[in-house]
């Protein structure tokens, strides 16, 4: 998993060079929400991803509740918490994260993960999935063409 742990790390530099060009408190679209309030989104994938994958490398299997995104986003409200520490504090997570995909070797790759009521899926799918929802998100709130 360390290319995937490479690509995680290089996703966090590129949000650390532009994120002085971003404008934090305006939504990525009519309606949508506020950029801080996606970057405030991923901050939560990091909590449940990065739980998710420690659980996972020690279980045998995992089971493990789904997330709430529109309520945990508004109850956190983000949008007032100021972009500066949610950067810095997304931007740690990740390289924790990082670390720890690093430790996803080929014999916990394939266990068994079922999130909520989804369909059971692997811990390998939901590591190289962590990058994948990442740069979706990343492609909402950062400059045209960053990515």
């Amino acid at each position: 998993m360390i290319p995937v742990a490479n690509e995680l790390r290089s996703l966090v530099d590129l949000v650390l060079r532009v994120a002085p060009n971003v404008a934090w408190q305006e939504p990525y679209g009519p309606g949508k929400w506020r950029r801080v309030e996606v970057l405030g989104h991923l901050i939560d994938s990091a909590s449940n991803n990065h739980q998710r994958f420690v659980r996972a490398l020690i279980q045998s299997r995992l089971d493990f509740p789904s997330y709430q995104q529109e309520e945990s986003v508004s109850v956190q409200a983000y949008e007032s918490f100021g972009a500066t520490g949610l950067i810095e504090l997304w931007a740690g997570y990740n390289h924790l994260i990082a670390h720890v995909m690093e430790r996803i070797g080929p014999d916990k790759q394939m266990t068994p993960c079922r999130i909520g009521n989804d369909e059971e899926t692997t811990l390998e799918f939901l590591a190289t999935d962590y990058n994948r929802h990442l740069i979706h998100h990343l492609k909402q709130i950062l400059p045209e063409n960053s990515l």
